[in-house]
């Protein structure tokens, strides 16, 4: 299931080393005046990477500039809504933002549904490239040997907005994590990338036509329908961190962040540290000196230095100088990569107000609950079925991560369900595992099940058999929603487990591995808790530290 991602230093498999102290980086709709729908496709647009203060100079076509650790700054930014600053050259920062397809996928993502009041909530895709095809990305980290390579998305947040906007969830993905890719498309070339076979990890999908291949495989692994993305370029990361005045970020011991040739030559004492310029770049991209020397880590340190900088620049005392603002509104807007339905400033803006709606109390940060691969997959990471599925289906059904009440309402189902005796059902035996095959007759029972239920037009599909960990009930259009949501209710399966595929051409009932046994179906109690796994960071919690491992102490 779905993830975050960071990376950086080291030489761990499809990683980059950091490269020189002092380099480093990062990357990073629905109310009214907010932008809402979904892009449709364009071509990729060209590299840009202005100097400051001098608007026009771009480089060379084609190139997509590394896009380091400061995914924090400029979402911090959205948040805080200070894009009203861009104003100043709106036409030629127009201009900086490159536009690409939202996505490059097969599968259409699904609609919001809207809550009773009209109100549907809004995902955006946080994606961070590490291309090295420009001297300023070279010249700020990186092995040699990686200069002009195919791009990877080695940051991927997923930032979810609250229908109600009264709460932000800030899901990531490890870069390491392995996942089915699906089939892609590149707009430019026409070329087509198959869907995978075999497990690839994540961070590959950018190259594989650009960040709409990202998104449809973060939509292919979580269902969690994608409104928007924004890619972020490095370049001038620097000043923006200069113009903010520094992020507080704190460690539990002296940390330096350099052994045996790794790592990013981050250097602090212990306690607590305003970072700005290079360090705040060293501190975004530190993995070796961070906990266990992993990216997970390194994740955690990307929340923590994202949360200090929205509370720093929702105090008001930031960025008032025009100057810097002016700089920081170029090397931005420069820096951005976006889908075609936030390709102007202005929308930008729009996007930023609807996101400081929520308060700082109410944003969380969480890690996609994962577990290590063993063998030859030793060192990458999968998604932590049941509870990665839970962050999933908390954020698809627009529950708080924080484990607050909402001010959501009930999502309105639009289609009414047909009479029972003419809902026609195929039933699938999905209940094999790693260990065990097909429990015997599964299909043939619950079938029997529904037909005792008032289902008569049930049927057994004995030529599907792919295993599923949950039971679930699948339909293909909305117009067959509400006789799926039937099905589901007379078999007592949560309304959570009923999703729409294009896979399927009816109403299908995949009987999964969690009902192997001829009982009333065993759902579980709803619950509204994220896991500890995902490692839940509120927005105001000032008392936030990084562990130091003990490794990288001075």
């Amino acid at each position: 299931m779905g993830r975050s991602s960071v990376r950086g230093e080291g030489t761990r498999p499809r990683g980059r080393h950091d490269g020189p102290a002092g380099s480093g980086g990062s990357a990073g709709s629905g109310g009214s005046g907010a932008p809402t729908g979904r892009s449709g496709h364009g071509r990729r647009g060209r590299s840009a990477g202005p100097e400051q203060g001098r608007p026009d100079r771009r480089a060379p076509k084609g190139g997509r500039r590394r896009v380091l650790r400061w995914v924090a700054s400029v979402l911090a930014l959205l948040i805080l809504g200070t894009g009203g600053a861009g104003y100043v050259y709106y036409k030629h920062l127009n201009g900086n933002i490159r536009k690409e397809d939202l996505t490059l996928g097969d599968k259409q993502m699904a609609d919001h549904k809207a809550n009773s009041a009209g109100q549907t909530p809004l995902n955006i895709l946080l994606i961070g490239s590490d291309a090295r095809d420009s001297k300023a990305n070279q010249k700020l980290g990186g092995a040699k040997e990686t200069f002009g390579g195919t791009p990877l998305a080695d940051v991927q947040m997923l930032l979810h907005l609250s229908a109600d906007r009264s709460n932000i969830s800030v899901l990531s993905m490890p870069r390491d994590t392995m996942l089915k890719m699906p089939k892609c498309t590149d707009p430019d070339s026409g070329k087509v990338y198959a869907a995978s076979t075999v497990d690839v990890q994540t961070n590959e999908s950018l190259g594989r036509g650009g960040p709409g291949c990202t998104v449809a495989a973060w939509y292919e692994l979580t269902g969690i329908t994608i409104d928007h993305f924004m890619m972020i370029d490095f370049a001038g990361v620097v000043s923006m961190a200069d113009a903010v005045g520094g992020v507080p970020v704190c460690v539990d011991a002296n940390i330096l962040s350099r052994s045996g040739g790794k790592g990013s030559g981050l250097k602090l004492e212990k306690g607590t540290t305003s970072v700005k310029g290079e360090q705040a770049l060293q501190w975004l991209r530190t993995r070796y000196g961070f906990e266990d020397n992993t990216d997970l880590g390194r994740t955690k340190a990307q929340h923590q230095y994202l949360n200090s900088m929205v509370r720093e620049l929702r105090k008001g005392t930031k960025l008032t100088d025009p100057g810097k603002l002016m700089n920081l509104a170029e090397a931005a807007t420069s820096a951005l990569t976006v889908d075609k339905g936030l390709d102007t400033v202005k929308k930008l803006y729009d996007l930023a107000e609807e996101l400081k709606k929520a308060p700082t109390g109410r944003i969380t940060m969480t890690t996609m609950p994962n577990v290590y691969g063993t063998g030859t997959h030793a060192g990458r990471v999968y998604p932590k079925d049941e509870e990665a599925e839970q962050v999933f289906r908390m954020i698809r059904e627009d529950i708080p991560l924080d484990g607050k009440a909402s001010k959501r309402k009930t999502p309105v189902t639009e289609d009414a369900a047909a009479p029972d005796g003419e809902i026609a059902v195929s039933v699938r035996n999905a209940s094999a595992t790693d260990a065990l095959g097909p429990a015997q007759g599964r299909a043939t029972t619950v079938k029997d099940l529904l037909s005792d239920a008032g289902f008569t037009k049930s049927s057994v599909d004995s030529s599907n058999v792919e295993p599923a960990a949950t039971t679930g009930v699948l339909y293909p259009s909305a117009d067959m929603e509400g006789d799926a949501r039937a099905v589901a209710k007379a078999l007592g399966i949560p309304v959570s487990q009923v999703k729409k595929s294009t896979d399927v051409s009816g109403i299908v009932l995949a009987v999964g591995a969690d009902w192997r046994k001829d009982e009333a179906y065993p759902a579980k109690a709803a619950e509204e808790k994220t896991p500890d796994s995902a490692n839940p960071l509120n927005g105001a919690d000032e008392k936030a530290c990084m562990h130091v491992n003990p490794n990288y102490t001075w």
